[in-house]
């Protein structure tokens, strides 16, 4: 046997060495194997998916309810992942590692079990917040996301917990730091809890939900769009997005337009002072009957309804309209009020009188001292 040939068989029980021993002590035909599992579960994760989750879905889009579909799409993720737990359960489980490894196995593994559990909590809680937006009653949905939030940061929070005790690590001692370094904390962020608990407040006392048009005078005036823990989302009427800090909304007043029951119109109707009391009782009887009689007007045993002769002004004798609109929409509002205007101005020119505007007469009784005499020419004889 020449140098090649002992050459070559030296690098043969080398190989031979290498396969057996393997990784961590397994040979290699038993990390292939193991590999061969974890792929044959993937496949039977897709096939699953395919025809059993199919089949699911199929069955909830035929329900009346939504509730199960959006449950369904939460749950969807974590069941996937239940078959790839079962297949690395099993490759590891024919391995059979030594024990350091074997112990470092089970801990993975233990570690996803806790995680698919907890990934399907923080799912569910989303399609359970529309069964709590259901008790308005008790919630609104301002509360409702309020408390879906709190549930997320709680279930991450323990699956966290959970999974460093699985690895060996204590929670305890890393919460009692926290608490000191919150205490630090707590020093520097007296805004942030202010803001946090005016947020609760102005929740609980339902002064504003999210679509509602509100007026913080010398703050916003815009449409809710969502209110956080800090801070409220209100999109102005120029489409610009304003940030407000929720104690400005706890310590200031806010006029919530969204809760009208009615709209109201008051002008003042400027009539001509030349205009005679008959006419002027003709006016005021004409819009009185057209604003009762009009099913776009609240009645007036609902709301207060005024059309009276007020006062005489410097230029006008003014008529006092007061009513409420049965909507509380703006553009239609606005086009009720323009057919109100055509009326009136129909029922004034019908009355052969018309509006006042702003005139100023000037008397002279004596003319100025310095004024040029006027010449008067002598009588004839």
């Amino acid at each position: 046997m020449n140098r090649l040939q002992q050459q070559l068989l030296d690098l043969w029980s080398v190989v031979q060495d290498v396969w057996v021993t393997g990784v961590a002590g397994v040979d290699f035909s038993r990390l292939l194997v193991a590999f061969g599992i974890l792929l044959f579960f993937m496949v039977v994760r897709g096939l699953f998916t395919r025809f059993v989750l199919g089949a699911i879905r199929r069955i909830t889009n035929k329900t009346d309810t939504d509730f199960d579909n959006r449950l369904f799409e939460a749950l969807h993720g974590p069941i996937r992942l239940v078959p790839v737990i079962i297949g690395a359960f099993i490759a590891l489980d024919y391995l059979a590692l030594p024990d350091k490894y074997a112990e470092m196995g089970a801990l993975l593994i233990r570690t996803l079990v806790v995680f698919d559990l907890f990934w399907a909590l923080y799912q569910v809680t989303g399609p359970l917040s529309s069964s709590i937006e259901r008790l308005e009653d008790l919630l609104t949905r301002e509360m409702a996301d309020w408390l879906v939030s709190f549930l997320h940061l709680a279930v991450v929070f323990i699956g966290v917990a959970t999974i460093l005790e699985i690895w060996g690590i204590r929670v305890g001692p890393i919460l009692a730091g926290l608490g000191l370094f919150g205490v630090a904390v707590a020093l520097g962020a007296q805004d942030l809890f202010k803001n946090l608990i005016a947020g609760i407040l102005v929740i609980a006392e339902k002064r504003m939900r999210v679509g509602d048009w509100i007026l913080v005078d010398g703050i916003v005036e815009g449409t809710v769009e969502h209110i956080g823990f800090r801070s409220t989302h209100v999109r102005r009427f120029d489409k610009a997005p304003v940030y407000v800090p929720n104690a400005k909304l706890s310590d200031n007043a806010v006029i919530n337009f969204s809760g009208m029951t009615h709209r109201r119109i008051k002008w003042m109707i400027g009539i001509e002072y030349g205009a005679t009391i008959d006419q002027l009782r003709a006016i005021r009887d004409g819009i009185e009957t057209y604003i009762i009689t009009d099913d776009a007007f609240a009645s007036p045993a609902e709301v207060s309804t005024f059309v009276r002769i007020d006062r005489f002004s410097d230029s006008s004798i003014d008529i006092l309209l007061y009513c409420f609109t049965k909507t509380t929409d703006w553009g239609k509002w606005l086009e009720i009020k323009e057919t109100l205007a055509y009326k009136i101005k129909e029922i004034v020119e019908a009355e052969g009188t018309g509006f006042a505007f702003p005139s100023q007469s000037i008397y002279i009784e004596t003319m100025p001292g310095d004024a040029t005499e006027v010449f008067v020419p002598p009588a004839k004889d």
